[in-house]
């Protein structure tokens, strides 16, 4: 096999020995979040509850036709970690097809128009898809990704559906996508109760329990649809060595994510789930992570623990948003 993780890290996660904090990766952490923490660097294998080598990993991601790298939107460490993991494959002689959640169906002539024209660079792909309008964090956090992709002459795929579609679906249900998509994505029966229920209160917590469940119940079905297309793309244009999805790491979870997807569209699919799991520093076990999953155990393959990046309290922000449209509402009547 040729050089895998064990070489990105220099082996300084093998066995379950803590590695010093921002050593070992072939680059130095970015963010500086919880450094400290005694889990960074570290992976974790939530069926077996045990920490996993490198060469463990290496084996598990060299075995699996689908490859699903999830990860904290605007922590860039997350997605350096991404194109050298995405590297290790192509040194191993693979070339997978790699999906980004970020690129949505409605970007596609784009993407083919810069893919004629383009000198091979990443830097431009970005603008030319109109990346900074999507409110993705920016395209440079990216980048890294599409430059093993494009060096490797990696096919790059858009896996999401159109802002428009995901809202319709939000606001409408699983009709807005009509009777024959439903039935292509797989949509047509009804998701258990249980996952159902899980995926609402996931929806709330992310919401700062500011929005009543009843009104986040479309959106669960918006999710489901944006898992299911993921699924589709990642078959449809995954070449002979398979596909890598990079997705935010909710989607690669096992129980109701994008691998339950695939699953249902073939049940012999070979499917690994890797979550980059921000530390944080009142959670220093990995089975205190399952509670923000809803779960009890954690709901991937494996898991490698990084530095926490620093951002604002998003909650903040929707409480200001929330107040300011009561105030607009209450304020809404004849004037003086």
């Amino acid at each position: 096999m040729a050089c895998g993780l064990a070489c990105l890290t220099g082996g300084a996660l093998a066995g379950g020995a803590v590695p010093e904090a921002a050593t070992g990766w072939p680059l130095a952490w970015q963010v500086q979040g919880q450094l400290d923490h005694p889990l960074v660097g570290r992976i974790w294998q939530p069926a077996t509850r045990t920490w996993a080598n490198p060469q463990t990993l290496d084996q598990a991601i060299d075995a699996a036709h689908f490859v699903l790298l999830g990860e904290t939107h605007d922590n860039p460490d997350h997605h350096r970690l991404q194109a050298q993991l995405l590297q290790r494959m192509v040194r191993a002689g693979r070339h997978p097809a790699v999906a980004f959640e970020m690129l949505d169906l409605g970007q596609q002539p784009a993407l083919d128009a810069w893919r004629a024209h383009a000198n091979g660079k990443a830097a431009g792909l970005g603008a030319a898809v109109g990346w900074d309008k999507t409110g993705w964090p920016s395209w440079a956090f990216y980048q890294p990704i599409a430059e093993v992709a494009l060096a490797a002459s990696l096919l790059i795929v858009p896996a999401n559906l159109p802002t428009a579609e995901v809202k319709a679906v939000a606001m409408k249900g699983l009709a807005a996508l009509g009777a024959v998509r439903v039935r292509e994505l797989g949509l047509a029966q009804p998701l258990a109760g249980k996952w159902r229920d899980v995926m609402l209160d996931d929806l709330y917590q992310s919401h700062c329990q500011l929005m009543p469940k009843a009104a986040l119940a479309g959106m669960v079905d918006a999710q489901r649809s944006r898992n299911a297309i993921m699924a589709l793309r990642l078959q449809q244009d995954g070449t002979h060595d398979g596909a890598v999805l990079i997705a935010g790491a909710g989607h690669a979870r096992n129980d109701f994510g994008v691998p339950m997807q695939l699953h249902q569209r073939d049940a012999a699919a070979s499917v690994l789930s890797v979550a980059l799991i921000e530390v944080q520093a009142d959670r220093l076990k990995p089975a205190d992570y399952a509670a923000g999953y809803g779960v009890r155990q954690l709901p991937f393959d494996y898991v490698i623990f990084t530095p926490r990046a620093e951002r604002a309290d998003p909650c903040v922000a929707l409480r200001q948003r929330f107040a300011s449209k009561a105030a607009g509402r209450s304020g809404s009547g004849s004037p003086d």
